[in-house]
């Protein structure tokens, strides 16, 4: 893949909030579980954790949850992207807080790139109950839920969203 590719990949993705229901392929989820694995770690802890959700009724809850999204009851499954503080915090204290709510992000980002790789679509969803969420699935406390992504087969917009200027994000050498 040369740059050009590249770009043109990251641009053909896009959040999707319908899908078809159709279940993941187990070999999907293996692949997204896999790309994740690669992702950059502070200090290689590795400080991330998933949980997959595909029964019906705890994708319904997790709906719930999440404000009443309904992307996240109709996509075949969810992965919950939680943070583990005790992972970085054995290494790197208070700092590791931080580390892992990144470990975790970065990781997230890596399995939403990887469904596209696979023609699959998803929703990075952060608007949710923390605490019901944590309920749910019986998380423990040195676990945080940081995001649910949605994936599957979906529809995807008929346009692409527009964008701000790279421009109007960067400053060079200061503010």
């Amino acid at each position: 893949m040369n740059s050009s590719d590249l770009l043109r990949f990251l641009r053909a993705r896009s959040s999707v909030r319908e899908y078809s229901g159709e279940p993941l392929d187990p070999e999907d989820i293996d692949y997204i579980l896999a790309c994740a694995s690669t992702a950059p770690s502070a200090g290689n802890r590795e400080a991330w954790d998933v949980v997959i959700v595909t029964d019906d009724d705890v994708r319904l809850e997790l709906a719930s949850a999440a404000l009443e999204q309904v992307h996240i009851r109709e996509a075949p499954a969810v992965f919950v992207v939680c943070a583990n503080y005790v992972r970085s915090m054995s290494h790197y204290g208070e700092r590791g807080i931080l580390y892992a709510l990144e470990d975790a992000t970065i990781a997230c980002t890596y399995m939403m790139l990887a469904a596209h790789a696979r023609d699959l679509h998803s929703c990075w969803t952060g608007a949710f109950e923390e605490s019901e969420v944590r309920d749910l699935l019986g998380l423990p406390q040195h676990i945080r839920p940081v995001a649910l992504l949605a994936v599957g087969k979906g529809r995807p917009p008929l346009e692409p969203m527009e964008r701000m200027p790279v421009d109007e994000h960067v400053h060079r050498e200061t503010w």
